[in-house]
């Protein structure tokens, strides 16, 4: 079979097709429909085809990271990832002293060029030291004019969003900033209470998406809803969006189907929050500087690694974090498109990528009924087998 002809159960946007065809042109999807009804021979399936997965927080895999000023390592990653079922990938950065953070940019810019990654996330600096994790607090600052400026101005429209926490004193006039240059505002790393987090995600009119839902801010408590309740109540009404790291290490089977029945369609954005070691065997990493340790496919700090510390970052693709929510009870299709065409409208490419449509990119996973990765296909080319 003609691999320019894909047969199988495909999840488009709007639906499940138990037996349909996903054509490819060159680069481009030029058919989507049911197999019956297609005039040449659809050949035999292939198993289950799903659009190419969009991660917008993504810091490594494959043993390399983004936070980097060598290209060679972080297109490494962008490539690991793409391997994986990940065909469009945010390199995302952590806090890290103003003039490294700005050469990591500008080392990353080029492979945003390339059509590499897709942009760039920066997780830091600005962030609350009570709700850092991971990052490191001796690089922490309040929200500065000034170095936003430096990396806007190095990083141009390469820098797509950044996390803030909207607490501190210069947020307002950061987040101003931000917006004028058209990047998305993320609310993430505070310590803010319910109506900060409620009022800024008004403020930033539907725009507004919130880093890591329940990870790294003040728990849900019926006394205390703080933001996360805040953040639940803008994604019901359809007023910001939720990242979730639905990996069974950040969150648990009954926040994800929480986040799944609360949130409007479309507004649950599914990340891996992945660093170096996704893809790898457990073993000593390093994040932004900060020396990790990862046991049983968890990453911790490596000083509290065995006392239950902070959590630094993901050791999953995202495909397995898309399998890991439909184990939890939600939809394939939600969570399809909750890693799919969700996170790509964040980025406003989803009428190209992130979606199985006539005419759009032809970014196609091929994975059996448990999920489990069998080919990708990127830009109308099947990648490399992903490594054993």
């Amino acid at each position: 079979m003609s691999d320019q002809v894909l047969r199988g159960r495909v999840v488009t946007a709007e639906a499940v097709l138990p037996d349909g065809v996903v054509v490819v042109d060159g680069n481009r999807i030029s058919h989507v429909g049911v197999a019956d009804e297609w005039d040449g021979d659809p050949g035999e399936s292939r198993g289950t085809l799903l659009p190419g997965l969009v991660d917008v927080h993504d810091h490594g895999g494959g043993g390399h990271a983004f936070p980097t000023t060598d290209p060679a390592e972080a297109a490494a990653a962008a490539r690991h990832h793409h391997r994986h079922g990940s065909t469009t990938v945010v390199a995302s950065l952590v806090t890290a002293a103003p003039d490294t953070l700005v050469e990591q940019v500008a080392t990353l810019v080029p492979l945003v060029s390339q059509g590499l990654l897709a942009g760039i996330h920066l997780e830091g600096p600005f962030l609350s030291r009570a709700r850092c994790g991971a990052q490191d607090p001796a690089h922490l600052r309040l929200p500065d004019l000034e170095l936003t400026r430096r990396l806007l101005d190095t990083g141009g429209a390469a820098i797509v969003w950044m996390t803030l926490a909207p607490e501190l004193p210069g947020y307002a006039e950061v987040s101003a900033l931000l917006r004028d240059a058209g990047v998305l505002v993320a609310l993430g790393h505070s310590d803010a209470g319910h109506q900060v987090f409620a009022d800024e995600l008004s403020r930033l009119e539907g725009r507004g998406l919130v880093t890591h839902v329940g990870n790294a801010m003040p728990p849900l408590h019926h006394r205390a809803a703080g933001p996360v309740a805040a953040s639940l109540s803008a994604a019901t009404r359809g007023e910001g969006l939720v990242e979730l790291i639905a990996d069974g290490v950040h969150t648990d089977a009954g926040f994800v189907d929480l986040v799944f029945a609360t949130a409007a369609p479309g507004c649950v954005v599914l990340v891996t929050d992945a660093m170096a070691a996704a893809g790898m065997p457990d073993g000593r990493y390093a994040l932004g500087g900060q020396d990790v340790t990862v046991v049983d496919r968890v990453a911790r700090l490596s000083e509290s690694a065995t006392q239950g510390g902070s959590i630094a970052g993901g050791t999953a693709h995202l495909v397995e974090v898309v399998a890991t929510c439909v184990r939890a009870g939600v939809p394939l299709a939600d969570a399809v498109r909750a890693a799919s065409r969700s996170p790509a409208r964040v980025l406003g490419i989803d009428a190209d990528r992130g979606v199985l449509a006539q005419g759009a990119m032809a970014d196609v996973l091929v994975v059996d009924e448990h999920l489990r990765l069998q080919r990708v296909m990127r830009s109308g080319a099947w990648l490399a087998a992903p490594e054993a």
